[in-house]
């Protein structure tokens, strides 16, 4: 289905002004032996190596390029993520402003390359760890980087107080890279308005999908702002692909001769607030699934049969949260 997608439109991110593509491709999947997304042991198989990962990522890298894609997602806490992307920068001659490179700190990941690891990954939303982790991103990432994000900022936090990391990240803006900020848990909502407030964020990274679509008003009010919206998860770890996609979801799917992730993605298409929806795809298969979702597949009928499979956030956060590391 490449076809649909080989002249992908290209639009501003926000204020941001750097170009992106509805599509986008986040590296959480593969940068990383270990992640919560369902089914991991049937898209990897055993070999989980650096280089059988690396190569994986390449893979899926070059057919999202092929595909049109142009914004490409990592943080210091996708394992190696920074790493396999750079050297697929280098190796594959793009340059930068060729496409736009989102990354993010806060989160260290400390697995090991281990599945049964205690820990895959240490949160610290601080200063300190801003400025080792921008040096860390920029040794891998050079002048790719268009975006630094905070990752998983939340009101409880205090990141959003934080005048040291605040000044720290009013200074990259000065020196060229967007900020922005992701949010997590059922305060999303709280947590993008407290960001808006203080003047010094670009973009705004959030979960929406048909599970969880609580924060969709003030992604929608960060959007009016001028912040460029990039959501995330919108197959909620695989909880809307065909491995475990409610009956509604399928059904719909079976009749319109599509996968569940697709339409999912499209659903997430459909909101006149979002600019990128990140596809996680680990396999190039994976991605071309995600890919149908520009087929125009949404609309009303689907807007009224499906709007119903919203949890409550609380709700739908601790199941999240309960997901394994596999």
């Amino acid at each position: 289905m490449l076809w649909l997608v080989s002249v992908m439109e290209q639009r501003p991110l926000g204020r941001t002004g750097w170009p992106v593509t509805p599509f986008g491709v986040g590296l959480a999947a593969l940068g990383r032996p270990a992640y919560i997304t369902l089914g991991r042991d049937d898209d990897l198989g055993a070999d989980r190596s650096v280089e059988a990962m690396r190569a994986r990522t390449w893979e899926v890298l070059d057919a999202a390029w092929a595909a049109g894609v142009r914004y490409l997602d990592a943080a210091r806490s996708y394992g190696r993520a920074e790493e396999f992307l750079g050297e697929w920068l280098r190796e594959r001659g793009i340059g930068p402003g060729a496409v736009t490179i989102g990354s993010k700190w806060g989160y260290a990941y400390v697995g090991g390359w281990r599945l049964d690891a205690e820990h895959q990954e240490l949160k610290e939303l601080s200063a300190t760890r801003l400025r080792g982790q921008l040096a860390e991103t920029r040794a891998l990432l050079g002048g790719h980087l268009s975006l630094y994000q905070i990752h998983s900022a939340t009101v409880e936090s205090g990141v959003l107080e934080d005048e040291d990391v605040l000044g720290r990240l009013r200074e990259l803006r000065a020196e060229g890279v967007a900020v922005g900020f992701s949010t997590t848990g059922p305060r999303q909502a709280a947590t993008i308005d407290r960001a808006v407030r203080t003047g010094v964020f670009d973009t705004v990274q959030a979960t929406w999908n048909l599970l969880e679509p609580s924060a969709g008003e003030a992604l929608a009010r960060a959007h009016e702002a001028g912040l460029g919206v990039i959501v995330k998860e919108g197959v909620a770890n695989g909880r809307l692909t065909a491995r475990a996609a409610p009956g509604p979801l399928a059904a719909a799917a079976r009749e319109r001769g599509v996968t569940p992730d697709a339409l999912a993605l499209a659903a997430v298409l459909a909101r006149p607030w979002a600019d990128v929806v990140l596809s996680g795809a680990a396999s190039v298969g994976q991605l071309h699934s995600n890919l149908t979702a520009l087929g125009g597949l949404w609309d009303a009928a689907l807007e009224r049969t499906l709007g119903g499979l919203a949890e409550p956030a609380e709700a739908y956060w601790s199941t999240r949260a309960a997901l394994t590391w596999s």
